[in-house]
């Protein structure tokens, strides 16, 4: 059953965020201005790869847009429609519900990589490459699983507040910055790396990049690769206390549109 319901949550989810017109623009005009935004960053800073920290990183930025203004704003927007106490109890469960709406938003999202290749093909005619496919693919995955682990600890947390866009909008920039979506994190004071190197997407970013540049350490990509996982498994297991605590509050006071 739960496969069902993640499966059926998610198609259904692809197709809501995709008519909203908010979403429109994280996915597809977002990730335009983000390239051209980096391109004239990156085109005096000494750096050689094009790919890696153009391209990559407007994706990722749009990504995270996408996955901050439709995963998080989903809470809002079930609270503002009367039914989130209705998917809160649903036999489904919560969980799995939430899952699948994020996952939807999560494939739908990366779109945003292409969109911000064919962004910087077209205006800036720069030779791309992917230097290994295959370590790309496994980071790529990665990083997917660590978007959804954040996203999940988010939608949980906002579950308990009803300022969700305010916050929805508050953290859109600072875990860009502290992902090192943008630039390299070793570009931050030396305070804020310690915080970056507390996310697990961090750690799928730079793994991102070392596949398009070459992976020339093999034992660093894979041990960079234990770490985002097991910051991503410590996340998921707060994630779930943190849902425990939440359910045994919601059903005591039975006041989840008022908590």
């Amino acid at each position: 059953m739960t496969k069902s319901v993640l499966l059926s949550t998610m198609m259904l989810q692809m197709k809501q965020s995709f008519a909203r017109p908010m979403f429109q623009f994280c996915l597809i005009v977002n990730p335009v201005l983000n390239t051209i935004l980096l391109y004239e960053m990156f085109r005096n800073s000494g750096k050689t790869n094009f790919a890696a920290y153009v391209i990559l990183g407007a994706g990722l930025m749009a990504l995270w847009g996408c996955i901050c203004f439709s995963s998080a704003g989903d809470i809002n927007r079930e609270r503002f429609s009367g039914t989130l106490a209705l998917i809160f109890a649903a036999p489904a469960g919560f969980q799995a519900i939430v899952l699948g709406k994020i996952l939807g938003n999560t494939l739908l999202s990366l779109g945003s990589l292409l969109i911000s290749l064919a962004t910087a093909a077209v205006l800036y005619r720069v030779p791309l490459s992917l230097a290994d496919p295959g370590y790309f693919a496994v980071a790529l995955i990665g990083m997917i699983g660590s978007f959804v682990v954040v996203s999940i600890a988010i939608a949980y947390l906002l579950t308990l507040s009803r300022r969700t866009t305010l916050y929805m909008n508050c953290i859109e920039i600072p875990f860009i910055l502290l992902g090192g979506m943008a630039f390299p994190v070793e570009l931050l004071p030396a305070w804020v790396q310690v915080f970056s190197r507390c996310l697990a997407p961090t750690w799928a970013v730079e793994l991102l990049r070392m596949s398009v540049d070459g992976v020339s350490d093999t034992a660093l990509f894979w041990n960079k690769f234990a770490v985002m996982c097991a910051l991503s498994a410590v996340l998921a297991l707060l994630s779930m206390g943190l849902y425990q605590v939440i359910d045994r509050a919601v059903r005591i006071r039975a006041s989840l549109e008022v908590f």
